[in-house]
């Protein structure tokens, strides 16, 4: 019998004890104690499976737990390390669902997650704490600020750094810190305008947990961004930042071609080339990784689809995209493409702190949305688009940047299907001039924004863009997945002519033959534009 798929379980224990499919990274453990940072920073895209891998670092060193049936039969126990197990005290913290509108908001879900770990050690330790010790007593005062619903965000600046002290105190070893999600908080006061606000209370609270806290042995933090130190890490020496650049625990986050491989094979698939063009593609350390979230649910559904694009939305991609310059959009053609390209980027800093083409495409590497092929110098990077997945979400962030409205979408793309080609143009001319202006009004700005919209059509047509067909390149290629629904080949060009161009763009499908490989009816539409202005040709062929 198959184990069932951990889809959504971040909890070590949980799919250790509920016998569900793991894939093995426990050798983190081992690079975690060799490499002895006392605070380091891993920044890693969504899913890639950073709250899983914490919180087996946690189950793992907790003092308080005797994990070893967990561990059973797992490759850290035949390491030197094995009898590291259940040897340190532990505090684990996420961060992953503290957002808030307000500042009131956000400091309910920080005291929430700060009240669980304290209740945890209060129901363990009250009865054997030395009252009279001055650890001791900030530690009680700081579970009754957690309680207090009027108390305000200063009084939780050394949460972290009294809690590793009573620990300390009592267990005579340095404490574990490790804070999952470190940057949710921070991010959500971008996104709702407050951080200006916040600024210090995040790094008094970072900075008094791992500056000069003789109580802390190792921490380490987990996020998307990587927080410059002019900002939270100010108060504290910047720790050893591990971005998907860097080499150090590359293969611990995302699966591995192998590890994907045997998964599908267990779930009866098989890593083919059509699931690698979806799913593959990203590159952490230089090591080639899957998003380990899109390969369960596809073993789960046995259906090829975009899982990734359904997660949480990320803000300050959307953010930063809406506004990028003319510069930004002129390179991004090319990666729109499917081809590589050649940017000048920085890993250090987030882009909410230094909105610059530099920092936005850092942004995107860092949150999966590009990878780095290639890094020729210190500052510059060759970068691609990763897959098929990453590049529908894109499709869909220009859409939604574009405020398409989803009837008129709708209803543009039901008289393409029926063939009334004039009220298709009509309402495309009028989304066209809608909703262009931002983006410079170049031909590839165009063309991903038709396939922005052709996301509509997931189910009902297999959408590509720039696959070889016939003897050239065609811009979409729309094949019907059901019965008697026509195929669609669209061309676009710009330029001053629409009246010409829209006839060379139809001749190119016909020429070039993209339509071979297709069967039945055809419908070949070539696009001119010129800013707002556009014009079509059209011509449908039936093919045996």
């Amino acid at each position: 019998m198959k184990k069932s798929l951990p889809i959504g379980m971040d909890s070590f224990e949980k799919v250790r004890e509920g016998d569900y499919y793991y894939v093995d990274k426990t050798l983190m453990i081992r690079e975690f104690l060799e490499m002895r940072d006392e605070a380091a920073l891993i920044a890693r895209p969504r899913r890639f499976g950073k709250t899983l891998n914490m919180t087996m670092l946690r189950e793992f060193f907790d003092i308080t737990k005797d994990s070893h049936s967990l561990f059973q039969g797992l490759a850290i126990m035949d390491t030197r390390y094995a009898d590291e197990i259940n040897t340190l005290p532990v505090i684990y913290v996420t961060f992953k669902d503290c957002k808030g509108q307000t500042p009131e908001e956000l400091l309910i879900m920080l005291k929430r997650e700060l009240a669980r770990e304290y209740a945890r050690y209060a129901s363990i330790l009250a009865k054997q704490l030395n009252p009279d010790t001055f650890s001791t007593k900030q530690f009680f005062k700081m579970v009754e600020i957690l309680s207090d619903r009027d108390s305000s965000y200063p009084y939780l600046a050394t949460a972290l750094q009294d809690l590793c002290a009573v620990l300390c105190d009592y267990y005579k070893k340095k404490v574990i810190l490790l804070i999952d999600e470190y940057d949710q908080p921070i991010m959500s006061s971008y996104e709702y305008g407050y951080h200006q606000e916040l600024g210090t209370f995040f790094s008094n609270f970072y900075g008094s947990a791992m500056k000069g806290n003789e109580a802390l042995g190792q921490a380490l933090l987990t996020g998307v961004q990587r927080v410059a130190k002019e900002s939270i890490f100010s108060q504290f020496n910047n720790p050893q930042v591990y971005t998907v650049g860097s080499r150090p625990y590359a293969e611990y986050f995302g699966l591995t071609q192998k590890e994907a491989s045997a998964l599908l094979q267990e779930y009866g698939l098989s890593l083919n080339e059509e699931v690698k063009n979806q799913y593959d593609g990203y590159r952490i350390g230089g090591i080639s990784l899957y998003n380990p979230w899109s390969i369960l649910n596809y073993a789960k559904s046995h259906f090829l689809d975009n899982y990734w694009l359904n997660t949480s939305a990320n803000f300050l991609v959307k953010q930063a995209l809406k506004n990028a310059g003319k510069n930004f959009w002129n390179t991004f053609d090319t990666l729109a493409s499917g081809n590589e390209s050649r940017v000048w980027l920085t890993l250090d800093t987030s882009y909410a702190e230094r909105s610059n083409d530099y920092s936005l495409w850092g942004l995107l590497v860092n949150a999966g949305y590009l990878t780095i092929i290639n890094r020729p110098g210190a500052t510059e990077a060759i970068v691609k688009i990763p897959n098929d997945e990453v590049m529908s979400e894109f499709q869909l962030i220009v859409s939604e940047l574009s405020g398409i409205d989803h009837m008129d979408l709708s209803h543009m793309f039901n008289c393409l299907i029926k063939k009334d080609m004039d009220e298709f143009f009509r309402n495309y001319e009028n989304i066209v001039i809608a909703c262009t202006s931002y983006m410079d009004a170049k031909e590839n700005a165009y063309h991903m924004l038709f396939l922005g919209m052709c996301l509509s059509l997931r189910g009902t047509y297999c959408v590509t863009s720039n696959i070889e067909s016939g003897y050239g390149r065609s811009d979409i290629t729309m094949k019907s997945q059901k019965e008697g629904l026509p195929n669609i080949i669209v061309e676009f060009k710009q330029g001053d002519n629409l009246e010409q161009l829209k006839e060379e763009a139809l001749q190119q499908i016909l020429e070039q033959k993209y339509y071979i490989g297709l069967s039945g009816e055809i419908i070949c539409v070539g696009l001119a534009h010129n800013k707002k202005k556009c014009s079509m040709s059209y011509k449908t062929l039936m093919m045996p």
